[in-house]
């Protein structure tokens, strides 16, 4: 499987990110999560790669529909069905290189995994 990399087109750190792949000559499959939002099942999956136990440490807390939801107040799946329902609260960018995934923030971060 390609190396995976989600992303926000109009974000600038991915904007970054994608370029720093293709100065390494890395073809890696784009995925436009705001346009086709990941499920439950792929976020979960997602957070096995990260290596993560709490949504929030891939979540983008900051915005406005984090506090219009009260997200502050759950935990665990709640917060993955809201990042499901809302995918603008996934945090940018994800690259995924086989069983490993980082949130490139910095997007430096994605060289880890090169």
């Amino acid at each position: 499987m390609p190396p995976q990399i989600y992303v926000n087109p109009s974000c600038s750190k991915c904007r970054t990110a994608l370029s720093l792949l293709e100065e390494r000559g890395v073809q890696a499959e784009t995925i436009r999560y705001l346009d086709e939002a990941p499920t439950v099942a792929d976020l979960k999956a997602i957070m096995k790669l990260l290596a993560i136990d709490d949504p929030r440490a891939m979540m983008r807390t900051g915005e406005p529909v984090y506090a219009e939801l009260a997200l502050e107040d759950l935990d665990g799946d709640a917060l993955i069905d809201a990042i499901a329902r809302h995918p603008i609260l996934l945090e940018r960018p994800i690259f995924v290189v086989g069983d490993r995934a980082v949130v490139a923030r910095p997007p430096e971060r994605l060289l880890e995994l090169l």
